[in-house]
């Protein structure tokens, strides 16, 4: 059987729940109060470049990374190379 809330009903709470309570209502308070402080400085930083690429910037960002990857190709193929001459000295002895 639930009992009904009344102005006679009597509530106890210790003085450590309290505190925690207290505590709790603190930190919340303190938490929005900086929430609402960066949100203010946010909206004075300066406002970031134009993000849009134009062509050129593509077109060389594209080149450069072809290049790269060409000169790893080359790279691994010389890896290549001067293993199988180590694998062949190593068969000769």
């Amino acid at each position: 059987m639930a009992k009904e809330l009344s102005e006679d009903t009597a509530v106890k709470l210790s003085i450590k729940t309290l505190g925690g309570i207290a505590t709790l209502i603190t930190i919340l308070v303190g938490m929005w109060f900086t929430l609402q402080a960066d949100i203010t400085e946010a909206k004075e930083l300066p406002k970031p470049l134009d993000p849009e690429i134009t062509r050129m910037e593509f077109d060389m960002k594209d080149q450069n990374i072809r290049l790269s990857i060409e000169n790893t190709e080359k790279t691994v193929d010389e890896i290549k190379l001067q293993l199988i001459r180590m694998e062949d000295k190593m068969d000769k002895r």
